[in-house]
């Protein structure tokens, strides 16, 4: 193996346009990106933006190591969504062909049920094991800061009081469910707790908030965790959010400012505008108003 080059970087690549977008701000800056596509989510987009790209079994782990090692690279990040549902489908590790390094370090998570499958546990021990093999995750936003929103309201309709009174809620909840490594967002109404974001995803939370609120108009807060580890599972909303928002009738979605990720902002808040929909970053915790 020869000598670590300092302007390569290794990207594993889940599901989304986020992979992409980070793959590409890194070629555009000079770096020449190697890259781990997860099998069955990442884009194929990524084999022509990258000088290396692989699919790989998410159980692979040795040898994705081995791939981005093999490749000179030493420093390495994440970007994209891991649709943990598709894990606990039957036989979906033999599909996904965990390799002896994999069972190595995961072992009391699957073979011994001694530690638990929060997402936290299962990203660190990915990490610890990286860099046993040499290498290093760093954030992706800090090759695309400009990604993290800022604080504000974005849309042209900002909360009202009764809104506003709901987001105070919903925050302190949500805070408290990333606080247990459960969950970045939850839908509220009337400073009623409508759904709790899970292993099922934003999306689909919304989408549940939808059926059991017909008469919508509810509100969606998603922050980061308290101790958030911003190397990965960075809270993101994109398109696809203010869609399945759109359907299910939510009407605001509040946001940590300077903690989550937005991807195509310009059309995210054009999208919320033409709906009237309201879209807000904060950067404290709220409190509830009484006028």
């Amino acid at each position: 193996m020869s000598a670590a080059n300092p302007n390569r970087i290794g990207l594993v690549a889940g599901w989304g346009d986020f992979p992409v977008q980070i793959a590409q701000r890194l070629v555009e800056s000079g770096r020449e990106v190697y890259c781990i596509g997860v099998a069955n989510h990442a884009s194929e987009r990524l084999a022509e933006i990258c000088q290396g790209f692989k699919v790989f079994g998410i159980g692979q782990l040795g040898a994705q190591a081995q791939f981005l090692r093999r490749h000179d690279v030493t420093q390495a990040t994440m970007a994209g969504k891991i649709f943990k549902t598709r894990l606990l489908t039957r036989f979906a590790w033999i599909r996904h062909r965990p390799d002896w390094t994999c069972w190595r370090y995961f072992y009391r998570q699957f073979l011994t049920g001694t530690e638990d499958r929060r997402d936290d546990t299962m990203l660190l021990t990915i990490t610890r094991l990286f860099e046993d093999k040499g290498i290093v995750f760093l954030p992706a936003t800090n090759f695309a800061p400009e990604l993290l929103v800022k604080e504000g309201v974005l849309t042209h309709r900002a909360p009202n009081i009764y809104e506003r009174n709901d987001i105070a809620f919903g925050w302190q909840l949500a805070k408290s469910m990333g606080g247990l490594d459960i969950g970045q967002s939850v839908a509220v109404k009337g400073r009623a707790c409508l759904a709790v974001e899970a292993i099922e995803g934003t999306d689909e939370c919304i989408r549940r908030a939808g059926g059991l609120c017909e008469a919508g108009n509810f509100t969606i807060v998603k922050v980061a965790k308290p101790k958030q580890d911003t190397r990965f599972d960075m809270p993101t909303i994109g398109l696809g959010t203010i869609e399945s928002m759109i359907k299910s009738g939510a009407r605001v979605l509040a946001i940590e400012a300077d903690m989550t990720i937005v991807l195509d902002q310009e059309q995210v808040v054009a999208q919320a505008n033409q709906h009237g929909l309201t879209i807000v970053a904060i950067k404290s915790k709220p409190h509830a108003q009484t006028d």
